[in-house]
Protein backbone atom coordinates (compact mmCIF):
# COMPACT_ATOMS: atom_id res chain seq x y z
CA UNK A 1 0.00 0.00 0.00
CA UNK A 2 2.79 2.41 0.97
CA UNK A 3 4.66 1.57 -2.23
CA UNK A 4 1.59 2.40 -4.34
CA UNK A 5 1.04 5.64 -2.39
CA UNK A 6 4.65 6.76 -2.83
CA UNK A 7 4.46 5.86 -6.51
CA UNK A 8 1.34 7.97 -6.92
CA UNK A 9 2.93 10.92 -5.14
CA UNK A 10 6.00 10.66 -7.36
CA UNK A 11 3.81 10.74 -10.48
CA UNK A 12 1.96 13.85 -9.24
CA UNK A 13 5.24 15.62 -8.36
CA UNK A 14 6.71 14.77 -11.76
CA UNK A 15 3.57 16.09 -13.46
CA UNK A 16 3.67 19.35 -11.49
CA UNK A 17 7.39 19.86 -12.08
CA UNK A 18 6.87 19.20 -15.76
CA UNK A 19 4.11 21.81 -15.93
CA UNK A 20 6.23 24.36 -14.08
CA UNK A 21 9.21 23.67 -16.35
CA UNK A 22 7.05 24.03 -19.43
CA UNK A 23 5.70 27.35 -18.16
CA UNK A 24 9.26 28.60 -17.54
CA UNK A 25 10.34 28.03 -21.16
CA UNK A 26 10.85 31.26 -23.11
CA UNK A 27 10.98 31.71 -26.88
CA UNK A 28 14.48 31.26 -28.33
CA UNK A 29 13.98 34.36 -30.46
CA UNK A 30 12.53 37.22 -28.41
CA UNK A 31 10.09 39.49 -30.29
CA UNK A 32 11.49 38.43 -33.67
CA UNK A 33 9.66 39.44 -36.83
CA UNK A 34 8.85 36.94 -39.57
CA UNK A 35 10.68 37.12 -42.91
CA UNK A 36 8.80 37.06 -46.23
CA UNK A 37 10.31 36.50 -49.68
CA UNK A 38 7.92 36.91 -52.59
CA UNK A 39 7.79 34.87 -55.79
CA UNK A 40 8.81 37.91 -57.87
CA UNK A 41 12.03 38.30 -55.88
CA UNK A 42 12.85 34.61 -56.27
CA UNK A 43 12.22 34.89 -60.03
CA UNK A 44 14.53 37.92 -60.20
CA UNK A 45 17.33 35.91 -58.59
CA UNK A 46 16.78 33.09 -61.06
CA UNK A 47 17.08 35.54 -63.96
CA UNK A 48 20.35 36.90 -62.53
CA UNK A 49 21.71 33.41 -62.04
CA UNK A 50 20.97 32.40 -65.62
CA UNK A 51 22.20 35.65 -67.19
CA UNK A 52 25.42 35.83 -65.19
CA UNK A 53 26.19 32.14 -64.70
CA UNK A 54 25.88 32.25 -60.90
CA UNK A 55 24.83 28.89 -59.51
CA UNK A 56 24.16 29.82 -55.87
CA UNK A 57 22.77 33.15 -54.62
CA UNK A 58 21.80 34.06 -51.08
CA UNK A 59 18.43 35.85 -50.71
CA UNK A 60 18.37 36.22 -46.93
CA UNK A 61 20.37 35.37 -43.84
CA UNK A 62 18.28 35.81 -40.70
CA UNK A 63 19.12 35.64 -37.00
CA UNK A 64 16.44 33.48 -35.34
CA UNK A 65 17.92 33.49 -31.84
CA UNK A 66 19.97 30.37 -31.26
CA UNK A 67 20.85 30.00 -34.94
CA UNK A 68 20.91 31.80 -38.25
CA UNK A 69 18.84 30.61 -41.18
CA UNK A 70 19.65 31.38 -44.80
CA UNK A 71 17.44 31.15 -47.87
CA UNK A 72 19.25 30.76 -51.20
CA UNK A 73 18.38 29.99 -54.79
CA UNK A 74 20.42 27.67 -57.00
CA UNK A 75 20.09 27.21 -60.74
CA UNK A 76 22.14 24.60 -62.59
CA UNK A 77 22.12 23.98 -66.32
CA UNK A 78 22.57 20.76 -68.27
CA UNK A 79 25.26 18.47 -66.88
CA UNK A 80 26.48 15.31 -68.62
CA UNK A 81 29.19 14.43 -66.09
CA UNK A 82 30.45 16.03 -62.85
CA UNK A 83 33.53 18.24 -62.84
CA UNK A 84 36.63 16.91 -61.04
CA UNK A 85 36.60 17.42 -57.27
CA UNK A 86 33.02 18.72 -57.34
CA UNK A 87 31.88 16.87 -54.23
CA UNK A 88 30.97 19.59 -51.69
CA UNK A 89 30.81 19.37 -47.90
CA UNK A 90 29.90 22.07 -45.37
CA UNK A 91 31.26 21.60 -41.85
CA UNK A 92 28.71 23.62 -39.88
CA UNK A 93 25.71 24.33 -42.11
CA UNK A 94 22.88 21.95 -42.98
CA UNK A 95 21.16 22.48 -46.33
CA UNK A 96 17.56 21.65 -47.24
CA UNK A 97 16.86 21.55 -50.99
CA UNK A 98 13.34 22.30 -52.23
CA UNK A 99 13.22 21.60 -55.97
CA UNK A 100 11.20 24.17 -57.92
CA UNK A 101 11.72 22.99 -61.50
CA UNK A 102 13.74 20.58 -63.60
CA UNK A 103 15.60 17.67 -62.07
CA UNK A 104 18.88 15.84 -61.74
CA UNK A 105 20.85 13.03 -60.14
CA UNK A 106 22.43 13.82 -56.78
CA UNK A 107 24.78 11.69 -54.68
CA UNK A 108 25.25 12.05 -50.91
CA UNK A 109 27.58 10.43 -48.37
CA UNK A 110 29.43 11.52 -45.22
CA UNK A 111 32.47 9.47 -46.29
CA UNK A 112 34.65 11.72 -48.47
CA UNK A 113 37.51 10.57 -50.67
CA UNK A 114 40.64 12.75 -50.98
CA UNK A 115 39.03 15.82 -49.41
CA UNK A 116 40.69 19.24 -49.50
CA UNK A 117 39.68 22.18 -47.36
CA UNK A 118 38.26 25.21 -49.14
CA UNK A 119 40.36 28.37 -48.71
CA UNK A 120 39.01 30.97 -46.31
CA UNK A 121 38.61 33.54 -49.11
CA UNK A 122 36.37 31.18 -51.12
CA UNK A 123 33.05 32.92 -51.95
CA UNK A 124 30.96 30.06 -50.56
CA UNK A 125 32.96 29.98 -47.34
CA UNK A 126 32.67 33.74 -46.81
CA UNK A 127 29.08 34.37 -47.89
CA UNK A 128 27.03 31.21 -48.39
CA UNK A 129 27.67 28.16 -46.24
CA UNK A 130 30.80 28.60 -44.15
CA UNK A 131 33.89 26.39 -43.91
CA UNK A 132 33.93 23.13 -45.80
CA UNK A 133 35.72 20.84 -48.22
CA UNK A 134 35.76 19.65 -51.80
CA UNK A 135 36.48 16.01 -52.52
CA UNK A 136 37.29 13.73 -55.42
CA UNK A 137 34.51 11.29 -54.54
CA UNK A 138 32.49 9.55 -51.83
CA UNK A 139 32.36 6.05 -50.40
CA UNK A 140 29.02 4.24 -50.71
CA UNK A 141 27.04 7.26 -51.91
CA UNK A 142 23.25 7.25 -51.91
CA UNK A 143 21.71 8.29 -55.24
CA UNK A 144 18.63 10.51 -55.41
CA UNK A 145 16.76 11.36 -58.61
CA UNK A 146 15.48 14.83 -57.78
CA UNK A 147 12.47 16.38 -59.50
CA UNK A 148 10.17 19.34 -58.97
CA UNK A 149 8.44 19.12 -55.59
CA UNK A 150 11.14 16.97 -53.97
CA UNK A 151 12.94 17.88 -50.74
CA UNK A 152 16.46 16.75 -49.80
CA UNK A 153 18.04 17.34 -46.37
CA UNK A 154 21.85 17.37 -46.38
CA UNK A 155 23.28 17.49 -42.83
CA UNK A 156 26.45 19.42 -42.06
CA UNK A 157 29.44 17.19 -42.79
CA UNK A 158 27.69 15.19 -45.53
CA UNK A 159 29.16 15.29 -49.03
CA UNK A 160 26.89 16.00 -51.98
CA UNK A 161 27.29 16.19 -55.74
CA UNK A 162 25.16 16.50 -58.86
CA UNK A 163 26.31 13.93 -61.40
CA UNK A 164 23.74 14.42 -64.19
CA UNK A 165 21.20 17.09 -65.12
CA UNK A 166 19.20 16.51 -68.30
CA UNK A 167 18.18 20.12 -68.88
CA UNK A 168 18.29 22.21 -65.69
CA UNK A 169 17.43 22.16 -62.01
CA UNK A 170 16.32 25.15 -59.95
CA UNK A 171 15.91 24.78 -56.21
CA UNK A 172 15.59 26.79 -53.04
CA UNK A 173 18.02 26.05 -50.24
CA UNK A 174 17.17 26.62 -46.60
CA UNK A 175 20.44 26.68 -44.69
CA UNK A 176 20.50 25.96 -40.95
CA UNK A 177 23.47 27.73 -39.40
CA UNK A 178 23.60 27.07 -35.61
CA UNK A 179 27.11 28.50 -35.24
CA UNK A 180 26.18 31.72 -37.09
CA UNK A 181 29.17 31.51 -39.44
CA UNK A 182 27.32 33.06 -42.40
CA UNK A 183 26.87 36.87 -42.45
CA UNK A 184 23.38 38.31 -42.14
CA UNK A 185 21.51 39.60 -45.20
CA UNK A 186 18.24 41.51 -45.00
CA UNK A 187 15.69 42.65 -47.59
CA UNK A 188 17.47 45.96 -48.19
CA UNK A 189 20.73 44.13 -48.98
CA UNK A 190 18.82 41.87 -51.35
CA UNK A 191 17.34 44.86 -53.17
CA UNK A 192 20.80 46.42 -53.52
CA UNK A 193 22.21 43.18 -54.90
CA UNK A 194 19.47 42.87 -57.51
CA UNK A 195 19.81 46.55 -58.50
CA UNK A 196 23.58 46.20 -58.91
CA UNK A 197 23.03 43.03 -60.93
CA UNK A 198 20.94 44.95 -63.44
CA UNK A 199 23.99 47.13 -64.15
CA UNK A 200 26.17 44.13 -65.03
CA UNK A 201 26.50 43.30 -68.71
CA UNK A 202 24.68 40.01 -69.54
CA UNK A 203 27.03 37.06 -69.77
CA UNK A 204 29.63 38.68 -67.49
CA UNK A 205 29.93 36.68 -64.23
CA UNK A 206 29.85 38.53 -60.92
CA UNK A 207 30.13 37.56 -57.28
CA UNK A 208 27.52 38.23 -54.62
Amino acid sequence: MKRALYGGIAVVIAFLVGRISAQDVAPSCIMCAATYIGADEIAAYESVGIAQSITDQQLRSVDIGKANVQVALAHRGKLDAPAPRSVAEHDLVTEVYVVLSGGGTNLTSPALIDAERRPTDNRAVRLLNGPGQNAAGMDNPVEQELKAGDVLVIPAGTGHQFTKIDDHITYLMVRIDPDKVVPLMDEAASRRYLEESRQVEPGVPRTQ
